[in-house]
């Protein structure tokens, strides 16, 4: 029996990792929100990896900071051990990672929303979204609570339809035990949605008082570790340590005996898994030849003995786990406490959504996550904050948040979702970004702190200091440039030392740190005029001297990529009525609805040709001057 439950401008179904971000985004944007949740004890799970960042994840959070997300600052206080990735490759892909205290990250966001200003924590299962002329106008819970509503954001994780699989044991359910979603499936089919079935999973987990650490390689934290978060309010400490251990020929035979009974290979599993964080007898059938495999022994948290075997997913049967596991040094009598399992759910075809991420079928309806068919807690919460964003300024008469693919990681996410779609879960990589030199981690506050400050989510004093610190970057690289070193002996015994040729006149400080091998600090006893300058404007002063000619190469290419961003394409164009134009093309493109021409340019099936044709017809009905020169 249905009842009028109340009503709010924004529904938030889901309470993960994207569905904290859409609401709180939403509710301080000023709209009344309810987030619903199948389980409060739920909020903010982990039910993978114990950790945030990661190549190219971390890029996501240090971006999601500087827009006013939450994921960073919560990170920052959870938070037990911190390493910056990849210090021994250049700048563009140098990437934050930490490990989370599980429990207290979830206790962290729970808190936050419950605290919050505008907006509802409620414990409810979603089973319909309702439509008024055609756009969304309620939803509708399992025990007929009927709030009425003016957008619902969609963020349902592994939960939609979620089927866990352990060996031939299958069952429905969604992660850690908890209950899955069903009849919303068949309401958004109902709703006109194309869905399709995706897969992911776990590894074991093990109790760390039976582990031999003596025989594993120490993983420990950096000595200076830095937060996900650049307003200077978080000192973070590391608490924990990892281990490092392999499979081995022993372990790769067990697999290999028993896949018959794997699930991924007798067809019992029929999702599509993830290519870059593969189960382990995957990674056993596609390399044969590879040796070992690292595994990474991950803590759970500081109130717990509970430890995460990074890189042993499956789906295999519970015996064949503990012959596994007790083949892997260190881990001879390991205790498995939790078992790895498979998890199928159900997504949306991405490209189904805009840049908005606001179905391009059903106004008012939002997606994001693993239901947008991505994969990993960063790339979830950043598109739900994108989408809580959009949903809250679309009911607010505000125009709509477009981050792009020249300007954030987060736009190239969202732009390779919408535009390309995927046929796996979609993981963030540096080298997904065409412009990575430019998108770095360590510059996101000058990227997008004006931008979180244009939507009302970062303080003007924040603003400013970003602002006063680019200020300060720009001052010292003028400086370096005007002040020389005199070609004396100790400068030459310097080079020297350093493996750089010698100098027989004066030399620029800007031209020495320019040298491979030198740094800002090295170069310091040569330069005693030196202001005291804190660390993250040395950082920036030292990368944009080193990558100076590389960074305007870019800045070259992202002018040229807005100057087709900028040239509309007219919603109503009638695609197969333009000359020039293949038949996928326009199959493609009436299917899609790009939004510019360089958008178009980017989707699979559209050629060089078909742009130039477009160009062409834009250019003919006086919409666009013709191309540059």
């Amino acid at each position: 029996m249905e009842y009028a439950a109340g009503s709010c401008r924004i529904a938030v179904i889901g309470a993960g990792h994207a569905g904290i971000e859409a609401a709180l985004a939403a509710a301080r944007l000023g709209c009344d929100t309810v987030c619903f949740t199948m389980n409060l004890d739920s909020v903010g799970n982990m039910p993978c990896n114990p950790a945030i960042g990661g190549t190219a994840k971390g890029h996501l959070v240090r971006e999601l900071s500087c827009l006013g997300g939450e994921m960073p600052a919560a990170a920052d206080r959870a938070c037990i051990q911190y390493r910056m990735l990849n210090l021994g490759k250049g700048p563009a892909v140098h990437s934050l990672r930490a490990q989370a205290d599980r429990r207290e990250y979830q206790k962290i966001m729970k808190g936050t929303l419950e605290r919050q200003e505008r907006l509802r924590l409620v414990q409810a299962e979603i089973t319909e979204i309702r439509t008024e002329n055609g756009a969304v106008s309620a939803v509708v819970t399992r025990s007929g609570a009927v709030w009425r509503c003016e957008a619902a954001v969609v963020c349902t994780g592994t939960y939609l339809a979620g089927r866990t699989v352990v060996g031939d044991v299958t069952e429905p359910g969604g992660p850690d035990g908890m209950h899955a979603s069903g009849p919303l499936t068949d309401c958004l089919r109902g709703l006109g949605l194309s869905l399709r079935r995706f897969k992911t999973g776990t590894p074991p987990r093990v109790n760390a008082r039976s582990v031999d650490f003596s025989k594993m390689e120490l993983q420990a934290g950096d000595e200076e570790p830095e937060p996900f978060t650049f307003d200077g309010e978080s000192v973070p400490e590391n608490r924990a340590v990892c281990w490092l251990t392999y499979t081995n020929e022993r372990t790769h035979e067990i697999i290999r005996r028993n896949l018959h009974r794997s699930p991924l290979y007798s067809g019992v599993i029929s999702g599509v898994g993830p290519r870059y964080c593969p189960s382990i007898e995957t990674k056993i059938v596609t390399f044969p030849d590879k040796k070992r495999h690292q595994l990474f022994v991950e803590p759970m948290g500081l109130g717990t003995e509970e430890l995460y075997l990074q890189g042993l997913s499956s789906s295999l049967p519970e015996d064949v786990q503990a012959e596994m596991v007790h083949s892997i040094v260190g881990l001879e009598h390991a205790q498995i406490q939790r078992y790895a399992y498979a998890i199928e759910y159900d997504c949306v075809d991405p490209t189904e959504l805009k840049l908005t991420l606001e179905s391009r079928k059903v106004p008012g309806l939002y997606g994001a996550g693993q239901f947008n068919g991505s994969s990993g807690y960063e790339e979830a919460a950043v598109q739900g904050f994108v989408a809580g964003v959009n949903a809250a300024l679309k009911a607010l008469g505000r125009e709509p948040l477009i981050l792009d693919r020249a300007g954030s990681y987060i736009g190239t996410l969202i732009d390779d979702l919408v535009t390309r779609g995927t046929n796996e879960p979609y993981r963030m990589m540096t080298s997904r970004s065409e412009y990575r030199l430019y998108l770095r981690q360590d510059n996101a506050d000058i990227r997008l702190c004006g931008v979180g400050h244009d939507l009302g989510l970062i303080s003007d004093e924040r603003l400013r200091r970003v602002r006063d610190k680019y200020e300060r970057v720009k001052q010292e690289t003028a400086r370096l440039e005007t002040v020389f070193a005199p070609p004396t002996a100790e400068l030459n015994d310097f080079l020297a030392a350093h493996g750089q040729p010698p100098v027989t006149t004066g030399v620029s400080l800007a031209g020495l740190i320019r040298r491979p091998q030198l740094t800002y600090a090295s170069t310091a006893p040569f330069d005693p005029s030196r202001p005291d300058l804190p660390a993250a404007v040395t950082k920036e002063v030292e990368i944009q001297l080193k990558y100076a000619g590389y960074i305007d190469r870019q800045l070259r290419q992202i002018r040229e990529f807005r100057r087709l961003e900028a040239k509309k394409l007219p919603p109503d164009i009638d695609y197969n009525a333009i000359q020039g134009l293949r038949l996928e093309a326009r199959q493609k493109l009436s299917r899609l609805r790009p939004d510019n021409l360089g958008q178009a340019g980017r989707i699979s099936g559209v050629s060089p040709a078909d742009a130039a044709a477009l160009m062409l017809y834009l250019t003919s009905r006086g919409e666009t001057p013709p191309p540059d020169k």
